[in-house]
């Protein structure tokens, strides 16, 4: 059952005290049926979608028939982050959410479900931020929780970047385009693109490979994005956090059941893995079953979707049969 469904969420009320009377959480659902197998929820990146698997599926070389996270073994779900854009669903204010409160609207999708507990919970940049923000409002969703590439809190770096987009949103002629094209640049590394393209050029266009690369990517996110999905997805990256209401995040992890697995990327020039490293030596001092997983990897950011090999290798003990 692989096609977009959707469940709508009454009365909402966010944050900032914003109350939305019906807000439509659209998830896409892989594998066997919810209520037969273990439950894996993958929350998708920044400008991805819940298409986890399949046809135009942003992670086929893990999730599949016989692949690491099997279809045959397990009921795998992703959300579509709401104000995406998936089906035309945009919010005109993104300051009334931050990401916890996506948080709670998947928690609340869970329950409408009825789907009570995880077998493992994983995501990738934003959406492994989303998956911190989960397992702080509900200690005990999950039997394993993967951050991949992603971080409990936006730092200054990532405020920095976002702030950076955000003035690109509001300011370019192009701004989709442009913000894509500053995107890539955090996303992969200087040795990513010597190595892919050796100050090499387009003699068709007369400028650099790099250029036209960039700018393939820039044209291409334009054709399948909304403008208000990009600040909505922008801002909630920004809002990362769940040192939310006075508690550390010592405080928090400590009342987190799932066995832990830190995945970061030894080139990651976005959520850089010392800010792993960090989370990992604080917290080994109260809880053992968390740990620490580094890709190497030229390619940065985006090589958790790229380092498939690695990937299995890590993600493996997780699934074993």
């Amino acid at each position: 059952m692989a096609g977009i469904q959707t469940i709508s969420i009454p009365d909402f009320k966010t944050h900032s005290g914003a109350v939305y009377p019906s807000i439509d959480l659209h998830f896409q659902q892989f594998g066997c049926e919810i209520g037969t197998a273990p439950v894996v929820l993958v929350n998708h990146s920044l400008t991805g979608d819940a298409r986890l698997t399949g046809d135009g599926g942003w992670w086929n070389e893990i999730i599949g028939h016989g692949r690491t996270i099997d279809t045959q073994r397990y009921t795998i779900m992703g959300f579509n982050i709401p104000g995406n854009g998936v089906l035309g669903q945009t919010f005109s204010i993104p300051e009334d959410f931050h990401a916890g409160d996506i948080a709670s609207l998947y928690l609340l999708g869970l329950k409408a479900l009825n789907i009570e507990k995880l077998h493992a919970l994983i995501g990738g940049s934003i959406g492994g931020g989303i998956a911190w923000e989960m397992a702080a409002l509900a200690p005990q969703i999950t039997k394993y929780l993967v951050p991949i590439a992603a971080d409990w809190k936006a730092n200054d770096w990532i405020i920095a970047n976002t702030f950076l987009q955000k003035r690109i949103l509001q300011n370019s002629k192009q701004p989709l385009e442009d913000a894509r094209i500053h995107a890539m640049l955090t996303y992969r590394t200087p040795q990513s693109f010597e190595f892919r393209f050796g100050r090499t050029k387009n003699e068709e266009l007369g400028i650099y490979n790099i250029e036209s690369w960039l700018m393939y990517h820039g044209d291409k996110l334009a054709k399948r994005f909304q403008l208000d999905a990009y600040v909505m997805m922008n801002h909630l990256l920004a809002s990362i956090n769940i040192e939310r209401h006075g508690q550390t995040v010592q405080e928090i992890i400590k009342r987190i059941t799932a066995e832990i697995h830190l995945i970061a990327i030894d080139s990651d020039l976005f959520f850089t893995p010392a800010e792993d490293r960090k989370t990992m030596d604080f917290t080994k001092k109260f809880k053992k079953d968390i740990f620490y997983h580094e890709l190497s990897s030229l390619h940065g950011h985006d090589a958790f979707l790229i380092e498939n090999e690695d990937m299995i290798r890590i993600l493996s003990p997780i699934f074993k049969p």
